[in-house]
């Protein structure tokens, strides 16, 4: 490649307007491989034993699949991300497994996006769905339908809050007790007081707490 004539033709850039340059573009795993070919082909091509070289291009081999899986399962995640986010637009929640991205396009659809809220927060949730035994967005579905999530925001926490907040609150209302006794932070003495003074808000402002629980989870809905 070489630069364009406009701009060989600015002062700065007059000393490169004959040059060429080359531009490799490859994989981490090329890349290692042409640092170990270098090192040993190269230099030592004539005095590498015939054992040696047969191991070389073993690992050659492998490098090269290797590198062919890696795309194979980076072209799969996003054609599994796609397919997530499609049967969520068409109502198929039970073919959607619980992942961030999936959780994202259903809360989306269903509480309104909140561009606030990091990948990572997604990734947190899902844990705690994970944890609490969800395997698909059906069964989260089954879990929150019929709650109104500005309601139960603005009963246990005074005001609207966030996406995540608000499913939370959410869970919360359909799970009742199963909610805090199996999160992730059940072992914490001021996640549990802080959850069942939130339970025990949900009831002053007669809002009907649940006990939802995941068939995974093998206790009663």
């Amino acid at each position: 490649m070489k630069l364009k004539k406009n701009r060989t033709e600015l002062p700065e850039y007059v000393r490169f307007r004959d040059l060429i340059a080359e531009v490799q573009v490859r994989t981490v795993l090329q890349h290692a491989w042409a640092e170990i070919e270098h090192d040993i082909q190269y230099h030592l091509a004539e005095t590498i034993p015939a054992a040696i070289r047969r191991r070389f291009m073993t690992l050659a081999g492998l490098l090269e699949i290797a590198d062919r899986e890696f795309q194979a399962i980076q072209d799969a995640d996003e054609q599994f991300r796609a397919a997530a986010r499609k049967s969520v637009q068409l109502g198929k929640l039970g073919e959607v497994e619980v992942s961030p991205d999936a959780l994202k396009a259903y809360l989306d659809q269903k509480l309104g996006s909140d561009s606030r809220i990091s990948d990572w927060s997604y990734e947190w949730t899902v844990r705690i769905l994970l944890r609490l035994g969800f395997t698909n967005l059906q069964q989260v579905e089954d879990c929150i339908s019929g709650y109104d999530d500005d309601r139960i925001s603005r009963a246990v926490w005074g005001s609207r809050q966030g996406q995540l907040t608000r499913f939370e609150g959410l869970l919360l209302a359909g799970m009742g007790e199963a909610f805090i006794r199996n999160h992730l932070w059940s072992n914490q003495d001021w996640f549990v007081r802080n959850e069942e003074q939130r339970l025990k808000r949900l009831a002053e402002n007669g809002i009907k707490v649940g006990n939802y629980q995941p068939i995974s989870a093998g206790a009663p809905r």
